[in-house]
């Protein structure tokens, strides 16, 4: 009774969880991998990292350009400034050493110009441009990696949605062979030629294969909603993925740079900028200076009040030559150094790695896709032996325990076929990624 009640309650899970995707939007992989591309919210920060690198090397660039300022300025002295003058100044006969407190200037004191300051040569602004474009580069490559992130996680929920909605076919197919199997034994058990445990027993074993039904369907919507969170897809839109699995053979992939080595010998790069900039820090740097004012002094008191302005214009050159900055660029560029040794480790350690994944991805996917052959044609073999010993059954020539092992003999065969395409598609994902062709070969 409880198995019945059991069947029906599953039963009606299942028939909702049908009804909804009958309405599913069936999506291909690449279909999946557009929609993120598009609408992904992890591209969409990386994008603007991008972008924000592009508006830095710009920054960096316009310090070349030249700089214009006006000033302004007023000053009333309510005391003015002092000066000791030489007696002499004078009195040619006055004794040296002797001076006279003498005030200059006007209460009123009016500044105004505009000045222009251009770098003809500066080391820091070159250092700088360079550095911001070797990170203008590393972003456009971090992008690249978000974006190969966000393919390989696509690529897995896919992979993986295809795989449930395959054990549920051998879970389908399994539940027609119990409830045949099941018919059989209540004919047998009216023919008293089985026992009423005998049929518990079916009874028992087919709610059961309903339960994982409904466990592989939650499985499933599971994984459709992680699908449509990273192709930035509406939760409440229903869609579903292609059933079937293409383990087509792809010509020989071509061999290119990957995305973490690129990042790498890029970060080695910057390295070496950053420790040449260091170096530069020691060189003098040039500048074209000039100012177009004026300057006005006022005097408030009556009868010889007065306001008079006079131009101040000047051009020039200014040279600035760091002689002395104490151990401080000494130890920066012995820091760079060390960045620089440890970037190049890094990038050699990347580089074995990737010759690593390659060779074993390569022969992950060989096995995985002879198994795949292999099972196939025991799942054959297996489908034909039970409904052979199904038949022996039904006609009191095989009993109850040989038809179970001939039903878990099957099962296992699915369940081998299962593991080696997992084992298949990752292999090809982890190939696709260490050659570089995760984003060519979509």
């Amino acid at each position: 009774m409880l198995v019945s009640i059991h069947k029906q309650i599953i039963t009606t899970l299942l028939f909702f969880l049908v009804s909804v995707s009958v309405n599913a939007q069936v999506f291909s992989l690449q279909q999946c991998l557009d929609s993120a591309k598009a609408h992904n919210r992890m591209l969409q920060v990386a994008r603007n990292n991008t972008l924000i690198g592009t508006e830095k090397h710009k920054e960096a660039t316009a310090n070349l350009i030249p700089k214009i300022n006006i000033n302004a300025d007023y000053k009333y002295f309510f005391d003015l400034p002092t000066q000791l003058m030489p007696l002499s100044t004078f009195n040619p006969n006055a004794p040296v050493g002797q001076f006279k407190e003498a005030q200059f200037g006007v209460p009123h004191n009016i500044g105004a110009n505009v000045q222009l300051t251009m770098p003809l040569y500066n080391p820091q602004i070159y250092g700088a441009i360079q550095t911001t474009k070797v990170v203008q580069e590393l972003s456009q490559l971090q992008y690249q990696k978000s974006e190969e992130q966000v393919y390989v996680e696509i690529s897995n929920l896919y992979y993986n949605a295809q795989i449930i909605n395959k054990q549920l076919e051998f879970l389908d197919s399994n539940i027609v062979n119990t409830e045949r199997l099941l018919k059989n034994m209540k004919l047998l058990k009216e023919q008293q030629m089985a026992k009423g445990s005998d049929v518990g027993k079916i009874e028992l074993q087919l709610a059961q294969l309903h339960t994982q039904k409904l466990s592989a369907n939650g499985k499933l919507q599971q994984l459709l909603n992680a699908l449509k969170f990273n192709m930035g897809m509406d939760l409440n839109k229903q869609i579903d993925v292609d059933k079937t699995i293409s383990l087509i053979q792809e010509t020989e992939l071509i061999t290119k740079k990957p995305i973490d080595i690129s990042v790498a010998n890029t970060q080695r790069k910057l390295a070496f900028t950053e420790l040449q900039n260091s170096k530069r820090s020691r060189l003098p740097s040039l500048s074209l200076i000039g100012s177009y004012g004026t300057t006005g002094f006022g005097y408030d008191t009556k009868p010889n009040d007065f306001l008079k302005f006079f131009p101040v214009n000047f051009a020039g050159v200014q040279l600035s030559y760091p002689l002395f900055g104490g151990t401080v660029t000494l130890r920066k560029i012995n820091q760079k150094k060390l960045e620089l040794r440890n970037s190049e480790l890094q990038l050699s350690i990347a580089t074995e790695q990737n010759s690593i994944q390659i060779k074993n991805a390569t022969i992950q996917k060989d096995i995985a896709n002879q198994n795949i052959s292999t099972i196939l044609l025991q799942i054959s073999q297996a489908q034909t032996i039970y409904s052979q010993v199904l038949l022996q059954q039904k006609q009191g020539l095989a009993t109850l325990t040989e038809v179970l092992l001939a039903d878990n003999a099957l099962r296992e065969a699915q369940q081998n076929y299962v593991t080696a395409i997992v084992d298949y598609l990752k292999a090809d994902l982890e190939l696709k990624k260490a050659t570089g062709n995760i984003l060519t070969n979509k």
